[in-house]
């Protein structure tokens, strides 16, 4: 990889997050945090081939948070809520404090050290991430090391975190003197009391053209109320639909407590992968549900359980004709257990998939993010809890495609753990390279055997690479 394409990669990282509030979401994800049960913390685990000079992975780490300037500050919420949360830079910023170096003996001591990172909750006052690098672990020809970055979803999703680590990351294994800088001024935040009577001003001068829009569509109503009233009929249905249970919940994956994290990580060759979405009709993020579903299917039949389906949480394309866009929603299917086949699967979810794209309300929850924001914080909290929550979540994300350093160590898999918002396992797929990194993150409280989740898990990956010859 050139040099120059690295320069274009880390200009893209310096416009990362320079949005100057947080989006309905992200505030309504912020306030009705009750960790760790709806935590939104993401953690990704980045395995090296050898343990990084540490001199040069802290000045790495430090052009980093200098670049992307995110990475810097904090959250800073009005004392009422007239106005979104506002970000603003830390004076009291510390590296110090947010990244730091460990010795493990085992890879499974650093993934039981990890998911202990995940429970802590945030320091809400300083720039929301946390890295830990852990050496110790055996690599290719001697020692090894894994980085940990936690990281909350008000700064990055999983999607915008594993792109934001791939665009910082080197093309070579070599220091690179001259890099891309970013701006070195500090602007203060806005005071708490400032920024809740800048919202109610604005709500005031708003009032008048709120009153508009309300007569307009009132109306608009009154001239056709049969068209109004049915199609706010197929709306409420559509928003039914989406927040009822898609399957029977399975018993062997409850009770849930969400209190107790245990981190997982599998390969599988990526190319095996496509080709048995393409034999399905499908995409990866089907095949990666099918994945999931056969691994489970093995889980269940060991314990003498019988179920045909079981609620899974998928992301649905929000371009409704196709998944090749870039607008997504999470949904729940109805996630078919009885079926061997891998292929058979894979089509079977493709069609719940498509299915879903028929529907409404698909963005109910943003829709009705800004409503909800005016509020007390417990009432966001409480409509998340309302929305049913399915066994498994699953994602894809798309990850380095070719070969990236840090601090002159080569990157060998990233795997995203993902929080766990009630379901038994949140499940996340990153293509690096040609690998399939996978991680998963169960809920040790609703599993009653881990070892035997994660034997069954990869029968699961072993089955679909083999569908594909």
């Amino acid at each position: 990889m050139s040099a120059r394409e690295d320069f274009e990669r880390w200009g893209g990282a310096a416009a990362f997050g320079t949005a100057h509030e947080l989006t309905p979401m992200q505030t309504l994800l912020w306030r009705a945090e009750r960790h760790p049960v709806q935590s939104s913390t993401t953690t990704v685990i980045i395995d090296l081939d050898r343990a990084p000079d540490w001199a040069r992975f802290v000045a790495a780490t430090e052009w980093g948070t200098g670049l992307v300037r995110r990475l810097r500050q904090r959250v800073v919420d009005p004392v009422v809520p007239t106005a979104a949360p506002t970000w603003a830079d830390d004076p009291t910023f510390d590296l110090g404090y947010h990244l730091r170096r460990e010795r493990v003996s085992s890879r499974e001591e650093m993934l039981a050290q990890a998911a202990q990172m995940a429970l802590r909750p945030f320091d809400r006052s300083r720039p929301l991430w946390e890295g830990v690098l852990f050496e110790g672990l055996l690599g290719d020809g001697g020692e090894g090391a894994a980085y940990v970055l936690k990281i909350h979803h008000a700064l990055a999703d999983p999607l915008g975190t594993v792109q934001l680590l791939s665009m910082l990351q080197s093309g070579k294994r070599a220091h690179t003197a001259r890099k891309p800088l970013g701006g070195a001024t500090t602007e203060p935040g806005a005071d708490p009391v400032e920024l809740a009577v800048s919202g109610l001003r604005t709500d005031v001068a708003n009032l008048p053209e709120v009153a508009r829009v309300a007569a307009r569509n009132l109306g608009l109503a009154a001239a056709r109320p049969q068209t109004a009233i049915a199609s706010a009929l197929r709306y409420g249905a559509s928003v039914r639909r989406l927040l009822t249970q898609a399957a029977t919940p399975s018993p062997e994956l409850s009770p849930r407590t969400g209190k107790k994290w245990t981190f997982l990580t599998l390969d599988a060759p990526l190319e095996p992968l496509r080709n048995v979405a393409r034999q399905g009709g499908g995409t990866l993020d089907d095949a990666a549900a099918a994945l999931v579903l056969g691994g489970l299917r093995r889980y269940h039949a060991r314990r003498d359980s019988s179920l045909p389906e079981l609620p899974v949480g998928v992301r649905v394309s929000l371009d409704r004709a196709d998944d090749l866009g870039n607008r997504f929603a999470g949904a729940l299917i109805s996630g078919p257990l009885a079926i061997e086949d891998p292929v058979d699967r894979v089509a079977a979810v493709r069609g719940e998939v498509l299915s879903l794209h028929t529907e409404r309300a698909l963005q109910v929850l943003d829709s009705a993010a800004p409503m909800m924001n005016r509020m007390p914080s417990f009432v966001g909290a409480s409509a998340l809890r309302t929305a049913a929550v399915p066994d498994a979540f699953v994602l894809t994300l798309p990850g380095p495609p070719r070969r990236r350093y840090m601090a002159g160590a080569e990157v060998q898999g990233m795997y995203v753990l993902g929080p766990l918002p009630g379901a038994a396992l949140t499940v996340c797929l990153v293509t690096c390279g040609d690998t399939a990194c996978i991680g998963v993150n169960v809920d040790a409280s609703a599993v009653a055997d881990l070892v035997e989740l994660e034997e069954c898990l990869a029968e699961g990956v072993e089955e679909m690479v083999a569908a594909a010859g």
